[in-house]
């Protein structure tokens, strides 16, 4: 990645310009014109085991989304891939994205992480909707939809996001005063702002789902939240290694991989355990009390409780889920946004300006301002091109389909990669210049490919798109907010983030960022 510090970037930008080896408009046809078979297709090699094998040895694991552009520049925009236990198609462009989420079906099917599945199973826990297919899940979700996604409800949880964002830059405000250099009230301070983005996160998460803070601003925030956010990573990072192997035999040998995974998980779920039933205690309370008890808004859990149409085994199941994939896949990307502001000072600049005129306009209502400040929204969505929290989105088609003049049989799993979309040249204009001006609708038209659609996946799309999705976004874009609005970012070295998978794209190292108060 590049920064938009000029003529730095100039190098850059010109690699980015050779672009994609196949034209996007290109077909693979045979030499007669008709549609080639699904074993036509490039392959990255027959050997599943072997691929496998592969995989270890150059650590692949690690840098997945490196692989997958690598091979995407090798066989062009189509490719098939055996690894282990897993077979997939892997796509990129808009156009055969498109083509997949339409014959996506009524159910949508993506990919079920087995060895997440296989902890409910073994414990006799529930499943919630990510792990669920057909129509268990649509039952499910739509429920869950009312509360985590639809309009009313994101009206009623952003005052709760709010206040979380002001109180971190509240206690941001303190500890650079305190630890910063310069002179009093325009002091600065480089710090990794990671620790405090996790904390961040999971005090954000807990407020809007289980209607409580929990305190992890404070001087000396709870071992038990540390240990969350731990186990949290550890889930993460030993889920991708699973998916390629046996881990019903790696359980039956009790092998030390899956034993942390099964660990972790089972000390989310204790987590999650213990707050429900404080959810569920001040529910019991507050209805005791009779109307007068009922007014305040009790998080995502007091509603789904009070509604009373999913069982309590069913709220626990997807509240545990939303929980663990709460706090990495905000606190993140924001490390990422930061970074990216910091070094591109002119753009930080603009979306700064804006935001202080929406939020003057806005009264002090956080949705008004954010509804006023599109630059906020094209951040982060720009953030998530260069840097997608998940780096694929998988379907499986309910009929047969043709990607790239090849045959794709029904309920083949087919992969939109995300990280080498987000940085083509066929696909963006300097892909790798952070713009979110980009994502403004007096550009779409001007775009590679035509609109936006299908090239802004980090969170899904349609019926199966991330269920955190409105939370998510409203906490990033609040969170920056509130910190342009206190802050002068800026990065004591703007060379470029090298990432690496676990379940998710993470900077290998976290970047550091100076906070210079305004």
């Amino acid at each position: 990645m590049r920064s938009m510090w000029l003529p730095a970037g100039a190098g850059v930008r010109a690699r980015s310009a050779r672009g994609f080896r196949t034209a996007a408009g290109a077909s693979k046809k045979g030499v007669d014109g008709q549609v080639r078979s699904f074993e036509e297709i490039p392959h990255t090699g027959r050997n599943s085991w072997v691929n496998l094998l592969r995989f270890w040895r150059e650590d692949r694991f690690r840098h997945l989304h490196k692989h997958m552009e690598r091979t995407f520049n090798s066989l062009g925009p189509i490719y098939r891939e055996h690894v282990g236990t897993q077979s997939s198609v892997n796509i990129m462009l808009p156009s055969d994205i498109s083509e997949l989420f339409r014959s996506e079906g009524l159910h949508p099917r993506r990919m079920t992480l087995q060895p997440w599945a296989t902890h409910r199973e073994t414990r006799q826990h529930g499943k919630g909707v990510f792990l669920k297919n057909g129509e268990e899940w649509r039952a499910d979700r739509l429920l869950l939809n009312k509360e985590v996604m639809m309009s009313e409800a994101v009206r009623r949880f952003i005052p709760l996001l709010d206040e979380v964002a002001q109180d971190f830059c509240h206690m941001m405000q303190t500890k650079v005063e305190r630890e910063g250099r310069g002179e009093r009230g325009k002091r600065s301070l480089t710090i990794n702002p990671s620790p405090d983005l996790f904390r961040f996160a999971l005090e954000a998460s807990c407020h809007v789902l289980y209607g409580e803070r929990i305190g992890l601003f404070s001087s000396s925030p709870s071992l038990e939240s540390q240990k969350f956010i731990w186990a949290v990573e550890r889930m993460l990072a030993t889920t991708p290694p699973l998916l390629y192997l046996p881990h019903r035999l790696l359980l039956h040998l009790g092998a030390p991989l899956w034993t942390q995974h099964a660990s972790a998980w089972d000390h989310i779920f204790t987590h999650a355990e213990e707050r429900i039933q404080r959810g569920y205690q001040r529910l019991s309370h507050s209805q005791s009390r009779g109307p007068e008890g009922g007014g305040r808004y009790k998080g995502v859990l007091g509603q789904l409780m009070a509604k009373g149409q999913l069982s309590l085994e069913l709220i626990k199941a997807n509240i545990t889920e939303l929980m663990a994939g709460a706090v990495d896949t905000t606190a993140v990307p924001l490390q990422f946004a930061l970074f990216e502001l910091g070094r591109n000072p002119e753009v930080q600049q603009r979306v700064r300006q804006q935001v202080q005129e929406s939020w003057a306009q806005a009264g002090g209502d956080p949705q008004k301002a954010l509804q006023e400040a599109p630059l906020l929204k094209g951040t982060i969505r720009e953030t998530l091109r260069l840097y997608p929290v998940g780096t694929t989105v998988q379907r499986y088609p309910v009929k047969d389909i043709v990607l790239q003049n090849y045959h794709i049989p029904a309920g083949t799993m087919v992969q939109a990669c995300l990280y080498p979309l987000g940085r083509s040249a066929e696909v963006f204009e300097d892909p790798l210049r952070f713009d979110p001006g980009r994502w403004g609708k007096s550009r779409e038209e001007g775009q590679r490919g035509g609109g936006t659609g299908f090239r802004s996946l980090a969170f899904g799309f349609g019926a199966r798109q991330c269920v955190g999705r409105r939370i998510a976004e409203n906490e990033m874009q609040l969170l920056l907010m509130h910190i342009l609005l206190g802050f002068d970012l800026s990065v004591p070295s703007s060379e470029d983030i090298k990432t690496m998978c676990t379940l998710i794209l993470m900077p290998e190292t976290p970047p550091k960022i100076t906070f210079t108060k305004l």
